[in-house]
């Protein structure tokens, strides 16, 4: 196995808790906003614009959403998903310091892979995909074989983690070795 690739959201990541400071900046009720933000989120992963998509969030609730504001809620949403899981951190860094190569696959806007490749820790990953960037999310096929072009690699030389059994699942039929991710002991414990 010559690569270790991960998932971002839920798997390095804490869960975001930014979602009630979202609601309340657009003055929209939490449980509507949060209905909104997740029906609305695969095409801001695919590559829409942060605008298009608080204008589409803010549509469903019933609030207009200017540049200004939706500036506010891109912050807002980044920074929540900005908190590594300890424990997370500490096994890619050792990974990383013992010589293996680890990318990073996320479904994620393009203004969030941005800011990913701006922290120091991303220096530990040497390839990040994000599928904002690509125009293609997980798990559909084509983002697998975009990371496999990126890393030049065959399918059967990857191991990935990703907290979605669906995206697992679409990694495998491609070819990947693929793990639902369990927590980072339990990850340590596969990896040997």
């Amino acid at each position: 196995m010559n690569w270790i690739v991960f998932d971002y959201g839920d798997v390095l990541s804490k869960p975001s808790v930014a979602r009630p400071a979202m609601a309340e900046a657009m003055g929209a009720p939490l449980p509507e906003f949060e209905k909104a933000y997740w029906d609305y989120r695969i095409p801001f992963d695919a590559g829409s614009t942060p605008l298009e998509y608080w204008q589409a969030v803010g549509k469903a609730v019933g609030v207009s959403v200017d540049e200004e504001l939706s500036d506010e809620l891109t912050r807002i949403d980044v920074e929540g998903w900005g908190h590594l899981e300890p424990s997370s951190q500490a096994l890619f860094e050792a990974l990383s310091e013992a010589g293996a190569s680890l990318a990073l696959l996320s479904n994620a806007p393009v203004v969030f892979g941005e800011w990913v490749r701006e922290q120091e820790w991303a220096r530990h990953f040497r390839v990040t995909l994000f599928s904002g960037d690509v125009r293609c999310v997980k798990p559909d096929a084509k983002i697998f074989r975009l990371l496999l072009d990126e890393l030049g690699a065959e399918p059967a030389d990857c191991l990935f983690f990703d907290d979605r059994p669906s995206n697992v699942e679409g990694a495998r039929a491609v070819g990947l070795k693929a793990q639902v991710w369990n927590g980072a002991d339990a990850a340590q414990a596969w990896l040997g």
